[in-house]
């Protein structure tokens, strides 16, 4: 990772690990909304994610909860959904030298929105 920080040189620690979390969020949604999901596939979903996220740099911890009442709602005629931004419930932590950060990512029902942010 040393190499990599000669491109980050003109911010913060705290800047950084926001800018990694923001980058992981972002790559997760768009990686994995659309994808085919079931009760039955939902666990194995959730680990993957958890596991590609916490391969991005800085990434310390993901806890993912995908809602599985939306999940049994949305399921098609042929027994599964797909993943939606409203079933996603994400929290990572990411941490750069000193700094460390709480983002999240959750559907907020009054804004009708998938909103990622720094908690």
């Amino acid at each position: 990772m040393t190499d990599i920080n000669k491109y980050f040189k003109n911010i913060t620690s705290k800047e950084r690990a926001i800018f990694e979390a923001g980058i992981s969020l972002g790559a997760l949604y768009h990686q994995f909304i659309g994808t085919p999901i079931s009760i039955e596939t939902v666990q194995s979903l959730e680990k993957t994610i958890k596991e590609s996220i916490t391969l991005q740099p800085c990434i310390t911890d993901v806890k993912i909860n995908i809602d599985k009442t939306l999940i049994k709602t949305e399921e098609n005629k042929l027994g599964y959904s797909e993943l939606q931004g409203e079933m996603l419930n994400i929290k990572l932590t990411s941490q750069y030298k000193d700094e460390t950060i709480i983002a999240k990512l959750e559907y907020i029902p009054k804004l009708q929105y998938p909103l990622m942010y720094i908690e």
